[in-house]
């Protein structure tokens, strides 16, 4: 069965495990707190792959948690009809995450001192990577071609997300994947959490991708090799026109923002 989009305050959303009600519920009267670790992004930009870092390092490496419980289980999408009932079930302290633009977000994450991961990846790649899955999926109407794709649901749409700056905010980009080391002890520190090496190492092998896809509770097992997250993967499929005009509407949108915040090019 194929679904169209639920559309929510101006943007789509797959019309299932989605509901205006709960998404109204989410964005009003969701209460954030101190304790929470927030993880917020657009979607395609490494999601899984930061989600799988977390619980690794919540579980000091031990993988009984990421082998026996799915990744929508462990840090929820708090704007999903299931996600948002499981976070309001948890015991705390809760690991939560969300592709909610920053105007949607709930307010009480601004007055709470919750932990924030916000990661990024070169809108691109995001961009073809976004293409390919929805197209192999059956959660909503699938694109016609890359161009319409292009056109329609991404360069002139929902994209560009706020910054967000609570206090306790850590930035992450996805071509920190080529370094996970570095990055899981980057995350670690900012999370005040300290791993021996063999926990380390531990967090090191299980959150790769190749560990990942043969994890079934990682979702990720039957991913097709095209599907896979490969930066600058967008050269193989922009047109030289194509590429001038995300270029000029990206430099646009990001006007005012610190250059070195989006290194891409």
């Amino acid at each position: 069965m194929t679904y169209e989009f639920l559309w929510f305050e101006g943007l789509p959303f797959p019309d299932f495990g989605f509901s205006s009600a709960v998404m109204k519920e989410a964005c009003t009267k969701f209460v954030i707190k101190d304790e929470d670790t927030v993880m917020v992004s657009y979607p395609k930009s490494g999601t899984h792959w930061l989600i799988e870092i977390l619980c690794l390092i919540h579980s000091k490496g031990d993988t009984k948690w990421i082998q026996s419980v799915p990744t929508w289980e462990r840090s929820p999408w708090l704007e999903t009809d299931l996600g948002h009932k499981l976070l309001n079930e948890s015991e705390r302290p809760r690991l939560l995450t969300s592709h909610l633009p920053f105007h949607l977000f709930p307010k009480s994450l601004f007055t709470s001192k919750a932990k924030v991961l916000y990661l990024m990846r070169n809108p691109k790649d995001v961009l073809v990577s976004g293409y390919y899955f929805w197209t192999t999926s059956n959660l909503t109407k699938k694109p016609e071609s890359l161009e319409q794709y292009f056109k329609c649901l991404f360069l002139f749409g929902y994209i560009f997300l706020s910054s967000f700056s609570p206090t306790s905010l850590l930035t992450l980009r996805f071509q920190s994947s080529h370094d996970p080391r570095s990055t899981i002890e980057k995350i670690c520190q900012f999370l005040g959490k300290k791993l021996n090496p063999e926990e380390l190492d531990s967090v090191l092998k299980n959150s790769s991708f190749q560990v990942m896809k043969q994890n079934k509770m990682s979702n990720l097992e039957a991913v097709p090799e095209y599907l896979s997250s490969i930066c600058g993967d967008w050269k193989n499929h922009f047109t030289v026109a194509q590429a001038e005009a995300f270029h000029k509407v990206y430099q646009e949108k990001m006007a005012g923002f610190p250059k070195d915040l989006f290194p891409w090019e």
